[in-house]
């Protein structure tokens, strides 16, 4: 099952039923820093709707930065994320995109340093249901014993040996920094006109990460629709909601809908 809806997320999502979604993936439009068609968000009554439309065990993924604003960030990340905690989710993880570059480098004679991330907070309603981390980090050591028998330290402040060595496997879980090549031709391998293109691996590694196939993803901007594509290559259901009709035709014919 998939879906695009033209309409206000904050006004579409009222139709939902509650614990409809196991997964949302968004990038809202914050700070300003695009021109979305001239359209704004009602920050507040999107982020309570999430909450009730998410299931029990059920993730939000939101992908935000801060811009610079009379000198200072203006920390419109940290204050959404605290919003999202009193409404009740969990902030299970804080995690960086980090990208390849920037497009505004530091100069020499600047007073701040380039900046080449956003955050990529990670809420839970209660214990998240699904989990699968992805390994993908190439250990150094792979194939080798550990040295001595491995111990883990109890809250007691004793020690527990484990059974006996450990052998290095190939690889091991990634960090909760993840890096991305951005821009024309990397984000995504389609020719489109939007002003900020989601990369299709970020939205692929958390629809990987924290559902399963035949589980119910949402974007609710879902702008050029990088989430919903990924999530029917994924095999899993979809809606996308958008303000614009004309980012809604082209999330269309990116996912052949």
């Amino acid at each position: 099952m998939g879906r695009l809806i033209c309409g206000n997320s904050a006004e579409v999502l009222k139709n939902f039923d509650d614990n409809t979604f196991d997964l949302t993936v968004t990038s809202p439009p914050y700070d300003d820093l695009r021109d979305y068609n001239k359209y704004e968000f009602d920050f507040q009554e999107i982020a309570g709707q999430l909450y009730r439309v998410t299931k029990d065990g059920g993730v939000v993924v939101w992908v935000v930065g801060d811009a610079v604003v009379n000198g200072s960030e203006t920390g419109s990340s940290f204050r959404q994320a605290l919003f999202f905690m009193g409404l009740g989710f969990n902030l299970h993880d804080t995690m960086i995109y980090e990208k390849n570059g920037t497009s505004f480098p530091a100069r020499r004679t600047g007073n701040r340093y380039s900046q080449i991330f956003e955050y990529m907070f990670v809420f839970s309603k209660g214990k998240p249901k699904t989990h699968n981390l992805i390994c993908d980090k190439p250990n150094r050591w792979a194939g080798h014993s550990t040295f001595g028998v491995p111990s883990i330290r109890n809250k007691d402040g004793t020690l527990t040996k484990a059974k006996g060595k450990v052998i290095v496997a190939d690889v091991s879980v990634r960090n909760n920094i993840w890096r991305y090549n951005t821009g024309k031709g990397y984000s995504t391998k389609d020719v489109i006109d939007h002003p900020a293109i989601f990369p299709e691996e970020l939205a692929k590694d958390h629809i990987v990460t924290w559902s399963n196939p035949g589980d119910l993803v949402l974007d609710p901007f879902s702008g050029s629709g990088t989430t919903v594509k990924m999530a029917k290559l994924l095999e899993r259901d979809y809606i996308g909601i958008d303000i614009s009709q004309e980012y809604v035709e082209l999330a269309r014919k990116r996912i052949g809908e």
